[in-house]
C-alpha cells in the first residue's frame, strides 16, 4: 500500500513561483545535453558519440529511476512527516513519486493539490525539478572514464549509483537527514539545537555536496578502478572539437541559472541575488583559470576559459544564497585558479581522469562548500563571526566524500563481472565504432 497523504499537505499554488520552477527545471534538463557537447568536444573524434551517449543514456535511465522510486527515497518523509533514512519506500512500484503527487482534494469547496512544504509550488513540480539534478549528477561522472568504458556497464552503473548513492545523499542533505539542519543532523550533534533545528545550519543551497563532491569523488574512484587509457602519459589527447566545448560551456552557464536561482523555489529577490552571484563567480573563475595558464604555459586557451566557467559555477552552487556579489567574485577567482592547478597534477599523481571531472567538480565543489564558512555574509569567519559555520561545512564535505568513496567502490567491485573496459582493439580503433557501430564524421 502507498502511504495516505494528510489534508495538511494540500493547498493552492502560486502561479508565478510555479512557472519559475518549471522554467528552471527545463533549464537544468538542458544542462545534460550541454554537458554532452562539452565532454564530446573534449574527446578525440573516434570517441565523441560514445561520450555524448553516456550523458543521454543517463538522462533516460535516471529519469525512470526517479519517477519509480527516486523522489520517494529522497523526499518522501519530508512530505508526510514520517521518520526514516529512506523516506517512503514501502511500495515503490505504486509510483509514489508521480501518481500520489498528482492527487487533488476538495477542501472547503476549493480544489487543492499536493504542495511542497511552505512553498508556493505543487509537489509534483518540485519532483520534476529535483529529477533534473539527479540526471546531471550521474552524467558528470562519465567524463572520468571517457574513451575506454563499456557502454553496457555504464548503463547499469547509472541505475545502481542513483539508487545507492545519489538518492540517500540527497536525503541526507535536503530531505531532513544526517547532513541537513534537522535536530537529528550532524550540525545539531556538533553545536546543539533549538526548537528542532540545529543552532548552526549546514548550507548547501543547490548541490555542492549532493551533486559536485558526489560526482567528483565517484569519478575519481571509477578512474582508478577502470584504469588509464592506452598510451596515457605518452599520447597527446587533444580535444577534437573546441567549438563544441565552448558551446557546451555556454549552455551549461545558461542552464545553471535554473540550477541555482531555481533552487530558491520562488521568483523573489533572493533568486535575483543568486543569479548575480552565479554570474560573478563564473566570470571571476575564467580570470583565475587564465591567469594560471598564462603564468604556467605562456598562453590562455579557449578550453581553459570554458573550464574556468564550469569551475566557477561548481564553486558557487552551494554558496550562491549565502554570499554577497563581492564574495562571489572572490570565491570564483580562487575556484578557477585551484582547478587549473589541480588538473596539472593528475599526470604527476598517475591517474587518468580523462576530462578533468576530479580537478573541476571535486576540487571546486570542495572549495565552494567549505568556503561558505569563510565568506557567508551572515555566519562567515571573514564577516566577523566565529568558526562554527566553517567547522560544519568542513564536516559535511568530508562525510559526503567518505560516503561516496565507499559506496562507489562497492558498486565498481560488484559490476566487475560485467567488465568495465572495452578490449584493446576497440579502444585503439575507436569506441564509437565498437560500441555503437557509428562514427561521428564520414571522412573521404
Amino acid at each position: 500500500m502507498t502511504t495516505a497523504l494528510p489534508d495538511s499537505v494540500f493547498g493552492t499554488f502560486d502561479t508565478g513561483d510555479t512557472a519559475w520552477v518549471l522554467i528552471s527545471a527545463a533549464l537544468v534538463l538542458l544542462m545534460t545535453p550541454a554537458l554532452a557537447f562539452f565532454y564530446g568536444g573534449l574527446c578525440r573524434g573516434k570517441a565523441v558519440l560514445n561520450m555524448m551517449m553516456m550523458s543521454f543514456v543517463a538522462l533516460a535511465s535516471v529519469t525512470v529511476v526517479y519517477i519509480l522510486f527516486g523522489f520517494s527515497m529522497s523526499f518522501g518523509n519530508s512530505l508526510t512527516g514520517d521518520d526514516g533514512i529512506w523516506g517512503i519506500f514501502s511500495n515503490p512500484f505504486a509510483l509514489f513519486g508521480s501518481e500520489q503527487l498528482m492527487e487533488t482534494r476538495e477542501i472547503d469547496g476549493v480544489t487543492q493539490v499536493v504542495m511542497w512544504g511552505e512553498t508556493g509550488i505543487p509537489a509534483v513540480v518540485f519532483m520534476a525539478f529535483q529529477l533534473t539534478f539527479a540526471v546531471i549528477t550521474v552524467a558528470l561522472i562519465s567524463g572520468a572514464i571517457a574513451e575506454r568504458a563499456k557502454f553496457s556497464t555504464w548503463v547499469v552503473f547509472t541505475v545502481v549509483f542513483t539508487t545507492l548513492v545519489y538518492l540517500p545523499l540527497a536525503h541526507m542533505v535536503w530531505g531532513g537527514g544526517l547532513l541537513s539542519g534537522s535536530d537529528s543532523g550532524i550540525a545539531a550533534w556538533m553545536f546543539g539545537s533549538t526548537d528542532g533545528e540545529a543552532n548552526v545550519v549546514p548550507i548547501d543551497f543547490a548541490g555542492g555536496t549532493v551533486v559536485h563532491i558526489n560526482a567528483g569523488m565517484a569519478a575519481l574512484i571509477l578512474a582508478l578502478f577502470v584504469g588509464k587509457r592506452m598510451g596515457f602519459g605518452r599520447t597527446p589527447y587533444r580535444p577534437h572539437n573546441i567549438p563544441f566545448v565552448m558551446l557546451g560551456a555556454a549552455l551549461l552557464w545558461f542552464g545553471w541559472f535554473g540550477f541555482n536561482a531555481g533552487s530558491e523555489l520562488a521568483a523573489d529577490a533572493t533568486a535575483g541575488v543568486v543569479w548575480v552571484n552565479t554570474t560573478a563567480a563564473a566570470a571571476a573563475a575564467i580570470v583565475g583559470w587564465l591567469v594560471v595558464e598564462w603564468r604556467r604555459d605562456g598562453h590562455a586557451t579557449s578550453v581553459g576559459a570554458a573550464s574556468g566557467i564550469v569551475a566557477g559555477l561548481v564553486a558557487i552552487t552551494p554558496a550562491c544564497g549565502a554570499l554577497t556579489p563581492l564574495g562571489s567574485l572572490g570565491l570564483g577567482v580562487v575556484a578557477g585558479a585551484l582547478s587549473a592547478l589541480a588538473i596539472g597534477l593528475k599526470s604527476k599523481v598517475g591517474f587518468d581522469d580523462s576530462l578533468d571531472v576530479v580537478g573541476v567538480h571535486l576540487v571546486s565543489g570542495l572549495w565552494g562548500t567549505v568556503a561558505i564558512g569563510l565568506l557567508a555574509k551572515d555566519t562567515g569567519l571573514f564577516y566577523g563571526h566565529d568558526a562554527k559555520q566553517l567547522a560544519v561545512q568542513t564536516v559535511i564535505a568530508l562525510v559526503a566524500l567518505a560516503f561516496t568513496a565507499v559506496m562507489t567502490t562497492v558498486i565498481a567491485l560488484a559490476l566487475r563481472p560485467l567488465g568495465w573496459r572495452v578490449d584493446r582493439e576497440a579502444e585503439a580503433t575507436g569506441i564509437d565504432s565498437a560500441e555503437h557501430a557509428e562514427t561521428a564524421y564520414e571522412l573521404a
